[in-house]
């Protein structure tokens, strides 16, 4: 008999599909249908009501209820809240649009031109990347919403229809009845997933012996090439990483004689080309196919690595070939018509192919090309999900679920619809006048925003309409909207033409001085009052300060404009005195140098490329080495253009 206390102290680590203790194999059964339990992980997903009743009755504080997931333990609950995911669903749910799980959204995005650029990175790396991942889930939502409303009956039969669950569950008869083993459909060929009877068996065949380590660097090790292994890849935003890993788990002894089994890699690489349009989103190639050929030193640069990273990978590819032809499987993620153009597009010693019956995608959500995200998904393909639910829970869940679904399908008698009130013309005008006058404010049009007070008999001091929207509540007037947006060209029109009142305040009880953000703003309402004077409104109550006329601003200005300019030029002399101070003390020690017999001293040391650079800019403006560097990398990418052209 099996020891079950033995059982339960394995499921305690992680379990191996490859390498399961004989305790645990002898008991394997297939559960009937392989119907999802849980989601113990991200990329289980439950697809029918049933299996999300289920959801609900286990949710704890280590699930996300928005994307229907759970998870082990913390830290894979915050690496799902920091995944594009969870933040599609979110942006989803504020639009009103329905989230997706991790299948859909996979699916979603690999119809997009471009991957979405994962976290695994530098700081500065996610910097550039947060713009274009940003874009990509900003079109996966506008696509999202607009097949939603374009055709209702194609999305009431996409509902009725389930895909099949991304995994098979198993039981043992050593195990409590309320746990659950799963392991990933995509590890088996696509003849094993037609038998799924025979799932156990299968199982059980694909077991391998553990490899013992290398105790030494000098210790010869078999030919890896022959033993099961599968290829793994991944491509987008310029990020290209590759890896041949045996499927015959390492054994590496530990401290204490401590057996621990590692993945053992055959091969890997990664490459990176700066491809993406920063700060915009997308390739270079499908901005030339949408909008034309650009001709700046940026997209340049990017066309050349393009073509320089398909080289790569395909001579990369050309290398393995051997090893990828001999593979079990190969999983490739690959997303975008120029992603997948460079892999499976036809070529001289083309490698993969689109068609081959052993390729795969990865069935959950994967992040940035990198070695460690291949690595971490080589784990969560081959490790065995463990899940735990209460069947009395379940049950109990299943039973108000069908309860609500019958009480929902009576007839109930309709309750009438409250109808808002209908607007009279005057309350209709009001709201026009109010999107026109704020748009001409917004956009600077002062001579449209006279002519169109004038026209329509309106008063500068009209009151935006409706008067307790959250946008009207801080600038009520055209003066305060104005003031609020910094704006000094329209105060001054509406305080001197317009003659609008500086005194009225906001439902805060601020006046449109107290609104203004620069000196540029108050200035025109101090300008504004020596111009009307000071009987014409109370300009203590509107809290102006003092008058100022439009010349003495003027004169201020260029005093202030003259005094920076003498500030600057003195700056330069003294770095210029500085500079011209350390060559002549640098020349005199070089003709001290050459009077000593024996030549040059051991401190007199060249001067390194980087100690060049910063001689050439010192004393410039940070703008005039921005645009020195930009030339220095303009002319680098030309030089290297022509060296591939063979000029």
């Amino acid at each position: 008999m099996v020891d079950s206390t033995r059982i339960e102290e394995l499921l305690k680590r992680p379990l191996y599909v490859y390498d399961l203790p004989l305790e645990l194999l002898a008991t394997l059964t297939a559960k009937s249908g392989n119907e999802p339990l849980i989601e113990p992980t991200s990329e289980a997903t439950l697809k029918d009501s049933e299996a999300a009743a289920q959801e609900s009755a286990i949710a704890n504080s280590t699930s996300c209820a928005l994307c229907n997931v759970s998870y082990h333990n913390v830290q894979e609950q915050r690496s799902h809240v920091r995944s594009d995911h969870h933040r599609y669903n979110i942006k989803a749910q504020l639009r009103g649009n329905a989230p997706l799980d991790e299948i859909q959204f996979t699916k979603a995005v690999g119809e997009l031109d471009e991957s979405i650029s994962g976290s695994e990175s530098s700081e500065s790396e996610e910097d550039d990347a947060d713009a274009g991942t940003d874009t990509t889930l900003t079109a996966l939502l506008k696509k999202q919403a607009k097949l939603s409303e374009s055709n209702e009956e194609d999305e009431t039969v996409a509902k009725k229809s389930v895909a099949k669950n991304p995994l098979f569950w198993l039981s043992s008869s050593s195990l409590p009845s309320n746990k659950s083993l799963g392991v990933y459909r995509a590890i088996f060929s696509t003849a094993e997933q037609d038998e799924p009877d025979h799932l156990v068996d299968t199982i059980r065949k694909k077991q391998l012996t553990p490899v013992k380590a290398r105790t030494s660097k000098n210790q010869v090790q078999a030919p890896t090439t022959s033993s099961p292994h599968i290829f793994m890849c991944m491509i987008g935003g310029g990020h290209f990483a590759a890896m041949l890993v045996s499927l015959a788990p390492e054994i590496h002894r530990k401290q204490g004689g401590i057996e621990d089994r590692q993945a053992r890699v055959i091969a890997h690489k990664t490459f990176h080309r700066y491809t993406t349009r920063r700060k915009q989103g997308g390739s270079q190639s499908a901005s030339d196919a949408s909008r034309g050929a650009a001709h700046s030193a940026g997209s340049s640069l990017r066309r050349y690595n393009e073509a320089a990273l398909e080289k790569d990978i395909r001579e990369l590819l050309a290398d393995w070939r051997q090893m990828i032809d001999s593979a079990e499987l190969l999983f490739i993620r690959a997303t975008g018509k120029t992603n997948r153009k460079i892999l499976f597009d036809k070529h001289d010693g083309q490698v993969l192919k689109q068609n081959d019956p052993r390729i795969r995608g990865f069935p959950f959500n994967t992040r940035r090309a990198t070695q460690g995200e291949l690595m971490r998904s080589f784990k969560e393909l081959t490790r065995v999900k463990v899940s735990e639910i209460d069947e009395a829970a379940l049950a109990a869940a299943a039973e108000a679920e069908a309860a609500k679904q019958k009480q929902d399908s009576k007839p109930s008698i309709p309750r009438p619809q409250q109808q808002k009130p209908k607007l009279s013309k005057e309350e209709e005008a009001a709201l026009l006048h109010t999107s026109q006058i704020q748009a001409l404010i917004r956009r600077s049009k002062v001579p449209a925003l006279m002519s169109y007070l004038t026209n329509n008999s309106i008063t500068a001091s009209f009151t935006f309409q409706p008067a307790d929207s959250p946008q009207n509540f801080r600038c009520p007037t055209p003066i305060h909207l104005a003031s609020n947006l910094d704006a000094p060209a329209v105060v001054t029109a509406l305080l001197v033409r317009a003659q609008a009142d500086p005194t009225i305040v906001n439902n805060e009880g601020r006046t449109p001085f107290e609104l203004a953000g620069d000196r540029a703003t108050r200035d025109a309402f101090r300008i504004a009052r020596h111009e009307l004077g000071e009987s014409r409104w109370d300009w203590t109550a509107a809290k102006v300060p003092s008058a100022v006329s439009k010349a003495d601003v003027e004169s201020r200005a260029e005093r202030e404009r003259k005094a920076a300019e003498e500030e600057e030029t003195n700056r330069r002399k003294a770095g210029l005195e500085r500079l011209q101070k350390e060559d002549a003390e640098r020349a005199a020690l070089k003709a001290q140098q050459a009077q000593r017999p024996g030549g040059r001293t051991l401190g007199a040391v060249e001067k390194t490329a980087a100690e060049k650079r910063d001689e050439e800019t010192r004393g410039m403006t940070p703008e005039m080495r921005m645009r020195l560097e930009r030339e220095r990398r303009a002319r680098a990418a030309e030089e290297r253009m022509k060296r591939m052209q063979g000029r």
